[in-house]
């Protein structure tokens, strides 16, 4: 049996078994339409067969030794384009969810194995992941073009689903975006630049938000470096060393409050007319792969970090270090972005994912529960191989709470509000 092709605006799609695969969003962000905001993709004539991901967005390898998911090439890039998965192609108004991947707003693919939503979607739900322009290409300050590329991107996306999802048996208006890491700072962002969606969940909203003097600033590092950005290739703006450019915080690239997509960081944008779950990992620091320095000043961190030495009692220098750094990088900016939230008369639910994997419930943990998947590269680093006997029963548990949050509104737990300052705390 034929699987059915569906209509979009722009041709026809035909993908696998409900699974569609690099559908454009929008043109390939090259040639004149680089650096600039997304426009349409080109449309086609017949069935477009989507039953591959598109090449991943420019980027470095995520660590040092470990080899980059994008190969340059002389051709021309791939559409940014999405995926779907849907249980249900002839169900009428499934509630929607989709994912933005995190990776510092300078790596990740939605092709990796770990956001396979095949189980994910199976409870129900029309799952869609995404791509978008990462590191400068996405975020760097280029005077005469747009800021926030990356984020332009996602709105396009979500502005496609608004117009085409129905045909998948999703419903327009029922859209939760939800994210990871920059994805989840991402989720919150353009939930209140756009207006797109109902619903966000944000699993561990980072610090990394530069002012615009600070964007001009790397800017200007690199341009003293290697040249102007604008005339220089996808892979010469990749190989660029993070050492050169002196930008500000962990990450040289991320959102630009320039005052039009980006008014303020998730804390003091995030709209009460959407339903917010955020939380973080009790651990956030093991998956950061920050080294520890040595000598270890700690009222020096302290300083550095905006934190308080003083209110840590931890066995060691070591751990004092790495609470500070979760607090700072990560706790602190979620936990802001649900207090700001809850003020706000939104309805708001926070959590804490204290489950131990080998790295502890570090950075990134949730995202194997998230998706159902056990036996990605990524899983296994973060919960091991094989998986522990009660990765199932927890990985069901909360995608049973978030896509039940998507359906309904509500995850299953007490809401969190200043006084009572409720958190779910996600365990064995």
């Amino acid at each position: 049996m034929v699987d059915p092709s569906v209509k979009t605006s722009a041709g026809l799609v035909r993908g696998s078994g409900g699974t569609f695969k690099g559908i454009p969003y929008a043109a390939a962000p090259d040639g004149p339409l680089r650096f600039r905001a997304p426009a349409p993709p080109e449309p086609w004539d017949g069935v477009r067969e989507c039953v591959t991901f598109a090449a991943p967005q420019p980027q470095p390898a995520p660590a040092p030794g470990v080899p980059s998911i994008w190969r340059p090439s002389s051709r021309p890039r791939d559409p940014l384009s999405l995926n779907v998965w849907s249980p249900d192609l002839g169900a009428a108004r499934l509630p929607v969810m989709v994912w933005i991947h995190g990776g510092r707003w300078k790596i990740g693919s939605p092709a990796t194995p770990q956001y396979d939503a095949t189980t994910l979607a199976g409870a129900g739900v029309v799952v869609v992941t995404l791509d978008y322009r990462l590191g400068f290409e996405g975020f760097g300050h280029l005077p005469g073009h747009p800021d926030n590329r990356g984020l332009r991107d996602q709105i396009a996306a979500l502005e496609w689903v608004r117009h085409n999802i129905a045909a998948f048996g999703g419903d327009p208006d029922n859209v939760t975006v939800f994210g990871q890491s920059a994805g989840a700072a991402s989720a919150v962002l353009v939930a209140a630049a756009s207006g797109l969606c109902r619903r966000v969940i944000a699993q561990s909203i980072p610090r990394g938000y530069h002012s615009m003097v600070e964007a001009e600033r790397v800017t200007a590092a690199l341009t003293a470096a290697v040249g102007d950005p604008a005339a220089l290739s996808p892979a010469a703006l990749v190989d660029v060393p993070d050492a050169v450019l002196g930008g500000p915080g962990v990450g040289y690239y991320g959102p630009v409050i320039d005052g039009d997509v980006v008014a303020g960081p998730p804390w003091e944008v995030v709209p009460a007319s959407v339903d917010l779950v955020c939380g973080y990992t009790h651990e956030e620091f093991r998956g950061l792969g920050i080294p520890i320095p040595s000598p270890l000043d700690i009222p020096a961190v302290a300083a550095r970090l905006g934190v308080d030495a003083a209110g840590y009692r931890a066995a060691t220098d070591a751990d004092v270090f790495a609470e500070m750094v979760s607090d700072a990088l990560m706790r602190i900016p979620t936990t802001r972005t649900a207090e700001a939230h809850a003020t706000a008369g939104g309805r708001t639910w926070l959590y804490d994912f204290a489950w131990q994997g080998p790295m502890g419930a570090a950075h990134g943990v949730d995202v194997p529960f998230t998706f159902g998947n056990a036996d990605s590269r990524y899983a296994a680093r973060l919960i091991g191989s094989p998986p522990p006997a009660d990765f199932a029963d927890l990985s069901a548990r909360l995608r049973t709470s978030w896509t039940t949050f998507a359906a309904t509104g509500d995850p299953g737990w007490p809401r969190f509000d200043t006084a009572g300052r409720h958190t779910h705390v996600w365990a064995a």
